[in-house]
């Protein structure tokens, strides 16, 4: 594989970017190559700047559910491009978003819409510390929520994959007030709860965790954390900035039927575009500012672009039901193929349109046994893939994706690639 154009523009980029990209996982150091720059995608396709083309299964780390460049998002974005870019003052579309996005979620009473996933969720966290007047807030371990100092304690994603959770210039008062649980281990909350009590404002919890590769929760767990927040009277927080909109219409809310008090979502409600929201009850959400004392802002908010792409992506996705089921459908299939072929040598995670191989025969159904992965297996495997035209996440610790793009032949040629990687290594 050619790749002498994205070497190029690797090193140029280590000249004026910190590690060459920008944001770490981008980086490749962990399958141990130069990463790939991306010149163009389309459907189910991604095409890099010397041309290779790769069946994704990265999507923009989970918005691209349409695939890429779908002709009516396009369509749509380019119109609204035509009215100018941004204006820092209210439109039509916003309302619109909302709305949209509270019909699919009706725990998203009402919403504010911001730029990113990180900000959505460190705005959603200062709602619920302004609601209940409380400062604690309780993650859990390997479960990622961006990069605000606050909740970069334990985290998943690339600081998992870097092996440093914690992250320097982060100072110890910022994370003071974090306390760190077991996911799918409900008496690590309850230890929290009985040691902290009534100074805990919210869980904060990932209900399908994504960034230590794809952990479903264990049948109750959920519901737990549901009770228990309503006897502390703290707040329960779904983040759903992987899982909104990916696991069904509805999200991990009416897909494991457990109503959080906050659901915060990222940029899928923009079919890609940099935007983030959150959202929940009345009560809750008139704490923000101008109506309520807890405050927020941001000038792109609400970006017109950004909003045009998501309306016209929701609505296909509430308007063609039949795309969950043929998602659902594609990544069965392949985790299938990923069980048989690897003989037990791995554990396979899936749900919905979301999975990951685990380089580790031990269940992978929390942190520690996550973390026996094998990351030079998971190198190799990710290398092979990539010299056959398939790609995935650069990293054991993330999710492969599903889009609507994805063909029957794709998936049948991404198995046969799957099946001979295996084979290979017998």
């Amino acid at each position: 594989m050619n790749t002498e154009k994205s070497e190029l523009l690797y090193e140029r980029a280590m000249e004026c970017i910190p590690g060459g990209v920008n944001s770490p996982v981008r980086a490749f150091r962990s399958v141990g190559r130069t990463p790939l720059f991306i010149d163009r995608a389309k459907g189910s396709r991604i095409y890099d700047a010397d041309g290779n083309e790769f069946i994704d299964y990265v999507g923009s780390w989970g918005p691209a559910i349409l695939g890429h460049a779908r002709e009516e998002v396009i369509e749509a974005v380019t119109k609204a491009c035509e009215k100018g870019l941004t204006y820092g003052a209210p439109t039509e579309n916003e309302v619109i978003l909302a709305e949209l996005i509270s019909e699919l979620m009706p725990p998203m009473e009402m919403i504010r819409l911001v730029s990113s996933g990180t900000e959505a969720v460190m705005s959603a966290i200062r709602v619920a510390r302004g609601y209940t007047k409380r400062d604690m807030i309780i993650k859990f371990r390997g479960c990622y929520h961006g990069h605000s100092d606050g909740l970069l304690v334990k985290a998943g994603s690339a600081a998992l994959t870097t092996a440093v959770p914690d992250s320097a210039g982060v100072p110890a008062a910022y994370t003071q007030n974090t306390l760190v649980a077991d996911y799918n281990d409900t008496a690590s909350v309850e230890k929290l709860f009985e040691q902290y009590g009534k100074q805990i404002a919210a869980i904060i919890v990932e209900p399908v965790a994504a960034n230590m590769g794809v952990v479903p929760p264990k049948e109750g767990f959920l519901s737990f954390l549901r009770r228990i927040t309503e006897e502390y009277e703290s707040l329960l927080i779904f983040d759903e900035v992987i899982t909104g909109f990916r696991l069904s219409l509805g999200g991990a809310a009416q897909y494991f039927q457990v109503k959080p008090d906050l659901i915060t979502l990222g940029k899928i409600v923009g079919g890609g575009m940099p935007i983030g929201a959150y959202g929940g009850r009345r009560e809750l959400m008139e704490k923000v500012s101008p109506l309520g004392d807890v405050y927020q802002a941001g000038t792109l908010s609400g970006n017109p672009i950004a909003t045009t792409a998501g309306i016209t992506t929701l609505n296909i996705l509430k308007n063609t039901p039949r795309i969950y089921e043929e998602l659902e459908k594609k990544a069965d299939k392949l985790a299938r193929t990923f069980r048989e072929a690897s003989k037990g040598r791995i554990w396979v995670n899936q749900i919905a349109s979301i999975l990951s191989p685990f380089f580790t025969s031990l269940p992978a159904v929390n942190y520690e046994n996550v973390i026996t992965s094998d990351v030079k297996k998971y190198a190799s495997y990710f290398n092979y893939l990539l010299e056959k035209g398939i790609y995935v996440a650069p990293a054991q610790f993330e999710a492969m994706f599903l889009s609507d793009a994805h063909s029957e032949e794709d998936i049948k040629v991404t198995c046969e690639i799957i099946r001979e990687f295996f084979n290979q290594c017998e």
